[in-house]
């Protein structure tokens, strides 16, 4: 029987109609490693960090006392959750806001006349030998580590290095290693692996770069360390693979990588078929022998000793299949969604249209359940002409360069019985580390669900 998920908490959540800034929408959510933690990032370049709070915990007062004025309304929500006013008292965790800092501002590439935005594409808690908090924060360019700890009845946050200067493309992903000293940086063509103490060099372990950039035939779309074994990375590609590496085998290792690939005859082939086999996001079971990936239409589940096939196939998006080419027009068909599973392996998320998300168990029905981000969440169970190389980064990586939305975006559609606004999609969820609570984002707002 599926676990039946409740509304636990909101931030920032807005009333109909409200306009919403751009600069305010969340684009990164991380959990530290226990959990007791919550780090959100936004286009503006802010990070903000939330606490998880005890029953009887007596130091709130210095929370709720420390003031950010952009944050206003994450304060007042903290407040309406210690009143009882949000949510009646449960047993799963809660959290309260502790503070924000401006992580990256808006830079210029003068030496390739490029604007860099400031937007926080991931997040990453480090770990910290005291009660200091580490994390890393990085945009399209620069990657910085921040320094968050208490002063006083305050939180405060400093940084500690920047990581610069190492990438040509767009950063897609930044994973922690295992051994706590080493952390890897990918864009769409590199893997670059830094030490956490050394910020002015770092070595390129993965370089998909052909010699001649018209034989251009795929991009990394992200990078994951291995949860037990330092010397393992897995990185995933927009052909649909994800590569196995182990670093102990050579400097280079875009070379001897083990290859999990569907093998399976897909039947006829698109336009659309490649595209919509790129993988946005993969993540490790704590187990460390299972992988979750995410491409536009599913969420599958692989072995790491069965490399032709994942063991489980979750549909998201199968009822869109027949709007693909609207979904080009609008450049919907690049979103990328994040996915993520429970702390014991058994459940898997992942984000999709009219703000919803989905939620499949191993043993749960095929279709699992879809939430809506709201205070009162519904529950629903689906049953339903340029260069080469302009195309090649036009297909593969516009998630990250953007080429405006020259169509409109379609509207609310109803095909198959299944409602679908594309101009509200929840791409950024993360789920705790120990407990079946899941953040997620619906543009500016943060919302907490739990089972």
């Amino acid at each position: 029987m599926a676990a039946e998920w409740k509304f636990s908490q909101v931030f920032g959540e807005r009333a109909p109609g409200d306009p919403v800034e751009d600069v305010d929408i969340i684009s990164a959510i991380e959990f530290d490693r226990r959990g007791e933690y919550l780090a959100t990032g936004d286009h503006g370049g802010r990070v903000v960090l939330f606490k998880k709070i005890n029953d009887d915990d007596r130091s709130l007062k210095g929370d709720l006392t420390y003031s950010v004025d952009s944050r206003n309304m994450y304060q007042q929500t903290s407040r309406k959750v210690l009143e009882g006013m949000d949510h009646p008292a449960t047993a799963n965790p809660k959290y309260v806001y502790k503070t924000e800092f401006q992580s990256h501002e808006p830079e210029f590439d003068y030496l390739k006349s490029l604007e860099v935005q400031e937007k926080i594409n991931k997040l990453r808690w480090c770990a910290a030998p005291n009660n200091s908090q580490f994390i890393l924060s990085t945009n399209d360019r620069t990657i910085k580590l921040w320094k968050a700890f208490n002063i006083g009845e305050g939180f405060s946050s400093r940084c500690q290095r920047v990581y610069s200067h190492a990438h040509d493309y767009n950063i897609n992903s930044i994973s922690n290693n295992s051994d706590g000293e080493t952390f890897v940086s990918a864009d769409d063509l590199r893997i670059n692996l830094w030490n956490v103490e050394i910020s002015n060099q770092c070595f390129n372990i993965v370089d998909m770069k052909p010699s001649d950039m018209e034989d251009l035939v795929e991009v990394i779309t992200s990078a994951e360390f291995h949860p037990t074994y330092c010397n393992l990375l897995a990185y995933s590609s927009s052909r649909g693979f994800i590569r196995l590496v182990d670093m102990r085998r050579s400097a280079l290792c875009d070379k001897n990588a083990r290859i999990l690939q569907h093998c399976e005859a897909h039947g006829s082939r698109s336009f659309f078929t490649e595209i919509v086999a790129s993988i946005s996001d993969i993540k490790f079971a704590k187990d460390g022998r299972h992988i979750l990936s995410r491409d536009y239409m599913n969420l599958k589940l692989w072995d790491l000793h069965m490399e032709t096939s994942p063991v489980a196939t979750f549909k998201i998006h199968e009822y869109l299949r027949p709007k693909l080419s609207d979904l080009y027009n609008s450049d919907s068909i690049f979103d990328k969604f994040d996915c993520c599973l429970s702390q014991d392996g058994s459940q898997f998320a992942s984000g999709s249209y009219s703000n919803t998300f989905k939620i499949f168990s191993r043993d749960g029905p095929d279709e699992g359940i879809a939430l809506e981000a709201s205070r009162h969440p519904n529950r629903i169970s689906h049953s339903h002409n340029g260069p080469k190389t302009t195309r090649l980064f036009t297909r593969f990586a516009r998630g990250h360069n953007q080429r405006g939305h020259e169509h409109e975006s379609p509207n609310t559609d109803t095909s198959n019985g299944v409602p679908c606004d594309v101009t509200s999609k929840l791409i950024h969820l993360a789920w705790h580390p120990t407990d079946n609570l899941i953040a997620c984002a619906a543009a500016n707002s943060l919302y907490m669900y739990h089972a």
